[in-house]
């Protein structure tokens, strides 16, 4: 996807508007044909999109006087907004703090469930990008996950606020699997643990079918995406990419974090003991 279209598709996401246009009579009085149709209703479509950007736009009405267009918006509070995700009306909402948003065409993007964030996510997040270089790096919190209910929205907030307190992007999300994740975030660098990196070439978890793993793996591969992999402790080992046996046909799609540059073994589940959670 072009940048610009991907900032604007982003910034729709971001906005708490839907711009909504009724148009009456037209095509069904023989006053055009159905191309000329089409392209009325794409401009009309632009000019909501760019309306909901709040992006000036020109725009030239083929409308004739018959024709009365009815426009008006809706805004939706921030809970509407995330009932509608959870509900897959939306496909993300974008919490930019600090507007620090950026125009990069590459996002490296940290998912997790983050309850607690963490020193080791923040730093992890970090170090991927100084890898990397170009790319603007933000986290990604699923409301919808595979095996569990979804979040509430009072849980997603109180979980948004900790990115807000750290000046830091999150993407809020309504996919739990990284192959939908690439179509969403098209040509994304994701960040993930060695542990997470064991599961996604296992074909366990893709009901034992190793030429099905492989499949979902290349459509992501074929999105542009990659994987950056830090080491992570599974069953009581410390794991690197290395570790694991990476088909020859994905092995460029992951990229290692070498240990010298990040190892935090920090715990989110054993914090929440820490702090009575559990």
């Amino acid at each position: 996807m072009d940048v610009s279209a991907r900032a604007m598709v982003e910034a729709i996401h971001a906005s708490p508007t839907q711009a909504v246009l009724y148009l009456s009579g037209g095509a069904s009085q023989g006053l055009r044909t159905r191309e000329q149709e089409d392209r009325v209703s794409s401009q009309y479509l632009l000019k909501a999109i760019a309306y909901g950007c709040k992006v000036p736009a020109s725009f030239v009405s083929e409308l004739t006087d018959t024709e009365v267009p009815d426009e008006f918006e809706i805004q939706f509070d921030e809970d509407q907004e995330l009932d509608q995700l959870i509900n897959g009306q939306i496909c993300f909402k974008v919490y930019p703090f600090l507007n620090d948003m950026s125009r990069a065409e590459r996002k490296i993007i940290l998912s997790g469930s983050f309850n607690p964030l963490h020193d080791g996510h923040l730093k992890l997040l970090e170090v991927a990008a100084s890898i990397l270089g170009e790319g603007y790096p933000c986290f990604e919190l699923s409301a919808v996950n595979a095996d569990k209910p979804p979040l509430t929205v009072s849980e997603i907030k109180r979980r948004v606020k900790q990115f807000e307190k750290v000046g830091k992007t999150v993407i809020i999300s309504n996919q739990p699997y990284f192959y939908k994740k690439a179509e969403l975030f098209p040509g994304s660098a994701f960040v993930i643990g060695a542990d997470t990196a064991a599961r996604l070439i296992n074909p366990k978890y893709y009901s034992g079918d190793y030429g099905r793993m492989l499949e979902i793996l290349s459509g992501c591969k074929s999105t542009g995406c990659v994987f950056l992999v830090g080491g992570r402790t599974v069953n009581g080992d410390f794991k690197v990419l290395d570790d694991f046996d990476i088909p020859q046909e994905l092995k460029d799609m992951f990229i290692p974090i070498p240990t010298d540059k990040f190892r935090m073994d920090i715990s989110s589940t054993e914090i929440r003991r820490s702090q009575g959670m559990l």
